[in-house]
């Protein structure tokens, strides 16, 4: 008859419940409660990372379709948005299956040559994925806070070196997962199974590894990333008290002006026969003095995109600790104390723990992309169906030439870009006084 030590007893309660329920000690309906509560818990795990893979594998997959095929739409941000869902799609499709299988068969039946393969991969897309962020954040920092000079070095060559060599770090970085990762016997009663464990010389090593992933992986870009949305929010934050008397002056403006002389938005009479596009007024090419369709709504609606920009930003952030801090905690604790991690995070926590992590490969493309308005132009344009967008567009463009006049072409010509010019970068050209505050990012 085996026998148990009391330390094998309390460090895992299933192998208690197990014994007394075929001991008979406990009741029938106990053991069956508890049989159930455990295809509950192998259901909802199933499901949950389901989701999560079929999402990110849908999102990410659809996002690297629409930036491959439409050569418009490659711009500097949109390059790194590339680099990123192709590393998020690499967490969905290496991390996602290799956690949820093993640990519902409480085996590594991969062998250990995919054990070394599936851990440096899966490093490799969580660092790409998290250097991918901080770099999409550096960059609208200097594209936003900084535009003049940003225009002269943010150009795609330069947005190809970052993102190589990003890749280029992060499989060096990840190294030691291919060369310490093995397989460990699992199991207090026999060694039939076996776990994939990174497995260092000794412990310093062991704890310094994951100290420094705690700091390149999550401390140092989380502090980068809040630095750097919290100035643009702060930029954006002084571009609306910029905006605001401006839009009170003019709504006094507006009042005092005959029904009769306005359309409702107020225009200087010199300035209603030239077109400034930065400002969004136009005249037309008759000589009648026509008034400009700088409509009143169009500064309410630029504060109100500035505000959910910022509102944004903050959900990035947040996002951003949401999911990783409690992987980065717990890989912490397992350094310093394996024992009483174990004890604690073993079955449905700690594949919850992994989830929380994996799900940012399902948020990124959400929260980066399908809430860009141009973004989903983009893909309706390179998914079209029966040419339903291309007429959409074609009647609008119509409809434009039908209300436009020359003048308009004349001065759209005049600043169309050219081959290299900053705005095929992704940039936007000075526009005055408003050239600080312009966002070009919509939500």
């Amino acid at each position: 008859m085996e026998t148990f030590t009391i330390q094998d007893i309390v460090s895992n309660s299933t192998d208690l419940s197990r014994i007394l329920c075929n001991m008979g000690i406990r009741n029938i309906s106990e053991c069956e409660t508890k049989m159930e509560d455990k295809d509950i818990d192998r259901t909802v795990r199933i499901f949950l990372y389901s989701l999560i893979f079929l999402l990110s594998l849908l999102g990410n997959s659809l996002i690297i379709a629409v930036l491959v095929r439409n050569r418009r739409m490659r711009t500097v941000t949109n390059l790194f948005l590339l680099s990123l869902a192709v590393s998020d799609l690499m967490v969905s499709l290496v991390c996602i299956p290799f956690t949820l299988i093993p640990n519902l068969m409480q085996n590594f039946i991969f062998g250990i040559g995919m054990c070394k393969l599936v851990m440096y991969f899966m490093g490799v897309a969580v660092s790409v994925s998290t250097f991918n962020l901080v770099a999409i954040s550096l960059e609208r920092y200097s594209a936003i806070c900084n535009p003049l000079t940003s225009r002269v070095w943010q150009t795609k060559s330069h947005a190809a070196k970052v993102i190589t060599i990003t890749w280029v770090v992060s499989f060096i970085l990840m190294l030691p997962y291919a060369i310490f990762s093995t397989l460990k016997p699992f199991g207090h009663k026999n060694n039939s199974g076996n776990m994939c464990r990174l497995e260092m010389p000794n412990n310093i090593s062991f704890q310094s590894w994951y100290v420094s992933l705690l700091l390149m992986l999550f401390l140092i870009p989380g502090i980068i990333m809040m630095t750097a949305y919290g100035l643009i929010s702060l930029e954006l934050y002084r571009g609306i008290k910029y905006e605001l008397p401006k839009r009170k002056s003019s709504r006094d403006r507006q009042s005092s002006i005959k029904p009769g002389d306005s359309d409702g938005c107020y225009l200087p009479p010199s300035k209603r026969k030239s077109l400034t596009l930065g400002s969004g007024s136009f005249g037309t090419s008759s000589g009648k003095p026509a008034v400009g369709r700088v409509s009143c709504s169009s500064s309410a609606s630029n504060l109100m995109a500035k505000k959910r920009v910022i509102r944004m930003l903050l959900v990035i952030v947040v996002l951003f600790f949401l999911c990783w801090t409690p992987i980065f905690v717990v890989n912490a604790w397992k350094a310093f104390d394996q024992e009483s991690a174990k004890r604690h995070l073993t079955g449905a926590p700690i594949s919850f723990i992994h989830l929380l992590s994996y799900t940012s490969a399902c948020v990124n493309p959400i929260i980066y992309c399908f809430m860009n308005k141009r973004f989903r132009q983009g893909m309706l344009a390179t998914f079209t169906c029966c040419g339903c967008f291309r007429k959409r567009s074609e009647r609008s463009s119509s409809l434009g030439r039908s209300a436009g006049s020359r003048t308009i072409r004349e001065e759209a010509n005049r600043w169309r870009p050219g081959p290299n010019s900053p705005e095929e970068n992704g940039h936007t050209p000075p526009s005055g006084a408003s050239t600080r505050f312009t966002y070009n990012w919509q939500p």
